[in-house]
């Protein structure tokens, strides 16, 4: 098998090991509540089955479009299929069978049209590099979608399957050195360990005072990117390079390390790690594997910690997960460039508005704690 191959057998494993413990320990909202005993009906399982099957093949490149037609590859065809696209569907069928069980034991039924509408936008523009995480946050904090405590972890469990579909998307496709990849998705996994165990146990005050400072800076980083984009002599120049060695690859560790650790503050880390690979000489486009693939790799780690401890919201995540899986293969097929400055500055209004307001929520808490 090739060096890809390998990670993307690596990327499925991590698959299975965040279906297997969402169902293991998924329950329903509510003190003292129990999950449901015996399986999901055979009906359900089987559109889990079907659903899987079909993402995995598209995501793992059975579909693809260009010059406006479409070209299909038969994945069992007598060619057959290769092994990122093999895997690509295991790991995604994997998903849509472990869906059903998660609905089923956490007695959920199907997600609010609200909750699914959140995950078809908010992934749909994540797989164009806007992030997801921002939008999420502003839309959960607008409709009250769920508590601010159980925002963090809801981002991280039902995020998780639409941005593995990206990771196998991307890593397949882009070119960038495969030492540097697979250096930088390990930072960024040990980042998430460690601030995954120290989050998912923190105040509501506490995760309302980060999440408000870091979205400050994530706003801030998208209007530099704009600005760049506006002036046509960018503020932070983009190399050629696709590979990194030495000191700076020393950087990007440390740099991917930090992001991975503020993933689980549920602030995204796209336009900081687009940012940082531009800044260390990279062409930016290399950034698109190495921050998919990071935050494939490293939100099963820190969902699960979240999924145990149960701080966050079953139902909202569902519809994470269900919308979010076909808009990233309907981004990923149908758009191949687009001027993103409009939508980056929507989405600064929309990050500095949830800063203020989870900055403002947090004083809330200190004057109610203190009174």
């Amino acid at each position: 098998m090739t060096p890809k191959a390998w990670l993307f057998l690596a990327l499925g494993l991590f698959v299975a090991y965040y279906a297997v413990t969402w169902v293991r320990n998924v329950l329903p909202d509510g003190e003292g509540a129990t999950a449901a005993e015996g399986s999901p009906s055979p009906l359900a399982l089987a559109i889990g089955l079907v659903l899987g099957l079909l993402f995995g093949w598209v995501a793992g490149g059975g579909v693809q479009y260009d010059a406006g037609a479409f070209t299909i590859s038969y994945p069992f065809g007598p060619n057959g299929a290769n092994v990122s696209m093999l895997i690509a569907i295991a790991s995604i069928t994997i998903l849509g069978v472990a869906v059903p069980y998660v609905m089923h034991r956490g007695k959920t039924g199907w997600p609010k049209p609200i909750e699914l509408f959140i995950g078809f936008v908010t992934n749909f523009f994540d797989t164009l590099g806007i992030g997801s995480f921002a939008p999420t946050t502003a839309m959960f904090k607008a409709w009250k979608v769920a508590d601010d405590r159980l925002i963090p972890g809801s981002l991280n469990v039902g995020h998780t399957p639409p941005t593995i579909a990206e990771a196998l998307i991307f890593i397949a496709i882009v070119e960038v050195d495969f030492t540097t990849l697979v250096v930088l998705l390990l930072a960024s996994v040990l980042g998430a360990r460690l601030g995954a165990g120290v989050v998912a146990g923190w105040s509501r005050r506490n995760i309302q005072l980060g999440m408000g400072v870091t979205l400050a800076i994530a706003a801030l980083l998208f209007i530099i990117k704009n600005l760049d984009e506006m002036r046509g002599a960018p503020m932070i120049p983009g190399g050629e390079a696709l590979a990194l060695s030495g000191g700076l690859l020393v950087v990007a560790f440390l740099g991917n390390f930090m992001l991975g650790a503020l993933m689980t503050l549920g602030v995204g880390m796209y336009a900081p790690c687009l940012i940082m690979i531009s800044l260390l000489g990279m062409n930016p486009t290399a950034a698109f594997p190495i921050m998919m693939g990071s935050c494939a790799f490293l939100m099963p780690i820190a969902s699960e910690r979240f999924v145990k401890k149960r701080s966050y919201a079953l139902r909202p995540s569902l519809g994470l997960t269900m919308a979010g899986v076909p808009a990233v293969l309907i981004a990923a097929i149908i758009v191949k460039s687009m001027s993103l400055t409009t939508v980056r500055w929507l989405v600064v209004v929309v990050v500095l508005y949830t800063s203020i307001s989870m900055l403002r929520s947090a004083r809330a808490s200190k004057l109610a704690a203190a009174a």
